[in-house]
């Protein structure tokens, strides 16, 4: 059980880190085009901040799945990658099916994904409604 705890711990500071980390290079590259998004025509470039952050969410996203895959796959947990990484992007999305489960041994760290997952879509919302938020105020001349 500690085992599985320590594991799952580490994958998860690992997924949120490299959720930080592309967060905050992303940041950098609003700031650096900050002046342009605040000039005039504001719809076009909102809609484009809206699908450039949506699409970098989404590779943060399948970079995690990635980990927690490749995690389950080192481990000896699933054979294949492809089931390995089918369990976790399920698990992660807590989508949950339940058409593959964790062997006993390691049934802990089906939790602790599902928990990342959770823990990761919340942040990358809010992060989207703030990005979205912060361009809009710096079209407006508010901020």
């Amino acid at each position: 059980m500690l085992v599985q705890i320590l594991i799952g711990s580490a994958l998860m500071v690992l997924s949120i880190l490299i959720s930080g980390l592309g967060f905050w290079l992303m940041e950098i590259l609003f700031a650096r085009f900050a002046a342009w998004l605040s000039r005039p025509p504001h719809r076009p470039k909102q809609m484009l901040v809206l699908i450039a952050t949506s699409l970098f969410i989404l590779v943060l996203i399948t970079l995690s799945v990635w980990i927690w895959a490749l995690a389950f796959w080192g481990l000896g947990v699933f054979i294949t990658l492809e089931a390995s990484t089918y369990f976790s992007l399920v698990s992660f999305t807590t989508l949950g099916f339940g058409d593959v489960l964790l062997p006993q041994e390691w049934r802990l760290l089906a939790g602790m994904i599902a928990a990342n997952g959770l823990l990761n879509i919340g942040l990358f919302t809010a992060i989207l409604v703030e990005v979205m938020r912060q361009v809009r105020l710096g079209q407006s001349g508010r901020r």
